[in-house]
């Protein structure tokens, strides 16, 4: 089935695996080896998971967490506040964390995380994002590891979604056209 919208790609799968083995470099050679990866979903699940793996080649063999946090729920702009619709499961308490999620704007669900990992322990708590909006910020709050600057537009793909579609597709890309449901686009 073909899928409703034009989407114009930003960033392709090639430009997305390269910098994911940069990036797993860079975390290898500044992290220990005891590292818990705390993966924010939805949107990051094929960062995260592409990125262990290039973490693995670089000879890192992390622990897999999830947490789910959401601040959009079924909207397009984040609401201001972040809930937790699943909680990480493992004792954080003296570990190093590295939390992996997909984008960067406000920070509130970033600083959210990082203080819960923080104040419930964490030796040290660091952040991987594949795209980072820095002119959205409404947080003080700085990324670690970053993957993609990223215009100020709506994403999709790679993980992101809008109203749960475009998951799927391997690139980061953006809507081309509103429908008449007022989907964002360009």
């Amino acid at each position: 089935m073909p899928e409703p919208h034009r989407i114009r790609v930003l960033f392709d799968e090639a430009a997305i695996a390269r910098r994911n083995e940069e990036m797993a470099q860079t975390i290898a050679a500044n992290t220990p080896a005891d590292l818990l990866v705390v993966a924010v979903l939805k949107g990051s699940f094929m960062f995260v998971a592409d990125l262990i793996r290039a973490m693995h080649r670089a000879g890192m063999s992390p622990q897999v967490e999830f947490i789910h946090l959401s601040s959009y729920r079924s909207g397009t702009v984040s609401s201001g506040q972040v809930e937790i619709l699943r909680d990480v499961q493992s004792d954080v308490r003296g570990r190093e964390v590295l939390l992996v999620d997909d984008i960067l704007e406000s920070g509130r669900t970033l600083a959210f995380a990082k203080d819960l990992l923080a104040a419930r322990g964490a030796a040290k708590v660091s952040s991987a994002l594949l795209l980072e909006k820095p002119g959205k910020r409404a947080v003080n709050i700085k990324a670690d590891y970053v993957g993609f600057e990223c215009p100020d537009y709506f994403v999709v793909g790679y993980g992101m979604d809008v109203a749960h579609s475009y998951r799927q597709l391997p690139y980061v890309g953006v809507i081309e056209m509103t429908d008449q449901a007022g989907l964002p686009g360009i």
